[in-house]
């Protein structure tokens, strides 16, 4: 699916040219054929990397695979994008910023696929934040009440031990967002969930999946600021799949996504002065999954390698978010707050 999706942006994007694609799923590799013709098809992702001249990889494998995937990548020297989580763990995460390290070249561009802070109603809360409208940020909420996980190839997702966890492949997006709103480390996590209602009759060669499908996740920053996740995987009768709350010392801002609209609300102005703007992409965004976001991730990330600039979503960023995913794990397991030093040294 995400494969698909990266293919129908980067055709659309000026100056593109897909040349070369790699799955190792025959169904899969017939739908990317019927979108680039004059592409050339691979069962194995490392024939791909020998053979073709390539300037740019896009890595939308499974979680569990981008560990090692990534390495053959870097390896070999080119751009790369990397879909989100950017690996299992925070562990795996530092051995690919340790390998990227070690075969950095001048003016790589290494790119997180965290797309959530191109959509339109999040990009513009985040400019918002930024330019001080809410005055003194000290609470971020995030909300995503939505349906169960898609069915992907060969099961795949259905077990913690590929994905990471739920809150590390579904929840790394509005981490990403957290960390980006509250401007500084994320120091301890504290998070509440279980396995309630969604998969719990699926068995898979003989194994229950595993997955949580709801959560409440607290996360305390260095600069004082707060912020909690609430995850319901079992709410498909909602109006807006995601809101995004941060409150100010001045004003309260909101992003409704699916209605791409942003609430801002002053104290001075009480419940009579909030201001409703409805927000939507530029023109000419292929639209997608994500409302756009993935096409201006890669028309950003096109621009970094073009300009010689550095990446916007790093594997710092792509560290930071996959390390509070995993905390909340812990936190649940073991009932106790966990400390990000924990997971990062």
């Amino acid at each position: 699916m995400m494969g698909c999706e990266h293919l129908r942006n980067l055709l659309a994007i000026e100056n593109c040219e897909v040349v070369a694609y790699a799955d190792s799923h025959e169904p899969s590799r017939q739908v990317a054929a019927s979108l680039v013709k004059t592409a050339t098809g691979y069962l194995d992702y490392r024939e791909m990397l020998a053979t073709e001249k390539l300037d740019v990889v896009v890595i939308a494998t499974p979680n569990h695979t981008h560990r090692s995937v990534l390495e053959d990548v870097l390896r070999i020297g080119v751009d790369v994008l990397v879909e989100k989580p950017l690996c299992i763990t925070a562990d795996e995460c530092r051995e690919v910023i340790a390998i990227e390290e070690q075969t950095r070249r001048p003016g790589r561009v290494v790119w997180v696929g965290l797309e959530y802070r191109f959509m339109a109603p999040t990009a513009r809360l985040i400019r918002e934040v930024k330019s001080g409208t809410c005055g003194d940020l000290k609470m971020i909420s995030i909300r995503e009440h939505r349906f169960p996980f898609l069915t992907k190839v060969d099961d795949w997702n259905r077990f913690s031990r590929n994905t990471g966890g739920t809150l590390v492949e579904k929840c790394c997006h509005f981490f990403d967002v957290m960390n980006l709103l509250a401007d500084s480390k994320p120091i301890s996590v504290y998070a509440s969930g279980a396995q309630d209602v969604n998969h719990l009759n699926e068995i898979y060669q003989g194994e229950r999946s595993d997955i949580l499908d709801n959560a409440f996740v607290i996360v305390d920053y260095e600069n004082g600021v707060r912020a909690m996740l609430d995850l319901s995987m079992f709410a498909e009768g909602s109006r807006n799949e995601q809101e995004i709350c941060v409150v100010g010392s001045d004003a309260k801002i909101e992003a409704m996504i699916s209605d791409s609209i942003i609430r801002v609300g002053r104290r001075d102005g009480g419940r009579n002065g909030v201001t409703e703007i409805l927000v939507q992409q530029p023109q000419g965004v292929v639209a997608g999954f994500h409302a756009g976001a993935s096409f201006l991730e890669h028309r950003a990330m096109q621009h970094a390698i073009r300009d010689r600039q550095p990446s916007a979503v790093t594997l710092q960023d792509g560290l930071l978010s996959v390390a509070i995913g995993q905390a909340a794990h812990i936190s649940i397991a073991q009932r106790r707050s966990v400390e990000i030093v924990e997971l990062i040294k």
